[in-house]
């Protein structure tokens, strides 16, 4: 019996929730009035977030299906993830920007790693049913 694929609706929500994140983050890092190393902090912590959280997903559902994946390259794994977020919070908790501000980046940013794990998830799905 060949197994239920993942729904083309579930796919599609998974792509504009990391579209509308990085989007997001990124149309308002441009359009931000901060210095040039500001934004470069900002949309340097966004990409090690997302590598971050893309890397986790598979080691989590790898050791789920008993595919081998180091102790120390699991633990890197999830402090890259909590690192980024850790990252983001202090750099907007020490910024000079408005709090609507500091919650618009939060959320997409966080919106962006969901989006991340989701595409992530949905493909590694969709490959194994084949």
């Amino acid at each position: 019996m060949k197994k239920q694929g993942v729904s083309n609706a579930f796919v599609a929500a998974s792509w504009i929730a990391l579209g509308a994140g990085m989007i997001g983050f990124i149309v308002g890092l441009v359009r931000a009035e901060m210095l040039l190393n500001e934004k470069g902090y900002y949309f340097t912590i966004l990409l090690y977030g997302l590598f971050a959280v893309i890397s986790l997903q598979k080691a989590v559902r790898d050791r789920l299906e008993n595919i081998k994946v180091t102790d120390i390259y699991y633990g890197i794994c999830w402090f890259a993830t909590i690192s980024s977020i850790v990252l983001l919070t202090i750099g907007l908790f020490n910024a000079t920007i408005l709090p609507s501000e500091k919650g618009f980046y939060a959320f997409a940013f966080l919106l962006a790693l969901f989006g991340a794990i989701a595409v992530q998830k949905n493909t590694r799905d969709n490959m194994t049913q084949e």
